[in-house]
């Protein structure tokens, strides 16, 4: 299955949600491609695009996710406040889902190797909180060459 097919299959609800190691194409100016956001919303799935360009230690991708997932001025900054407002996202609703995409995660993986174990936790720990409800989360690592030891290949 190619990386196209893959997102519909995860779109059409066909796929079990996760976190999920997403092989896209080598292609120059792949990075911050929004084609897979119109496809979600299309679906019905709000997308968040991680541009982990942006994130190299712990406070740098908490910074980041409070502006991509638009937090409520009660977010922490922390792991645990992080993983309750993944939790929650009341006020970014979704009729089918929750699709997130994080691209460049090695830079924070090659940098914080711990910041990223722990985020890829966090991101399990809300795709199991939405698991069994009408809106299912969904992360993917945007990856070309590149493998986060133990995150399952979607394409």
């Amino acid at each position: 299955m190619d990386a196209n097919q893959a997102l519909d299959e995860l779109l059409a609800e066909r796929l079990k949600p996760g976190v999920y190691q997403w092989r896209t194409p080598a292609t120059p100016g792949a990075v911050g491609d929004e084609g897979w956001t119109e496809r979600a919303e299309q679906a019905g799935w709000r997308g968040f695009h991680l541009d982990g360009r942006r994130a190299r230690d712990k406070g740098s991708f908490l910074r980041l996710c409070a502006e991509v997932f638009d937090f409520p001025d009660w977010f922490g900054g922390n792991w645990d406040a992080l993983q309750d407002c993944l939790g929650d996202l009341s006020w970014a609703t979704a009729p089918n889902g929750y699709m997130v995409l994080y691209e460049s995660w090695a830079d924070l993986a090659e940098a914080d190797q711990r910041s990223f174990r722990t985020a890829l936790d966090v991101f399990a720990g809300a795709v199991e909180a939405w698991r069994d409800t009408p809106t299912p989360m969904t992360v993917l690592l945007s990856s070309v060459g590149v493998e986060a030891a133990g995150v399952p290949r979607l394409a």
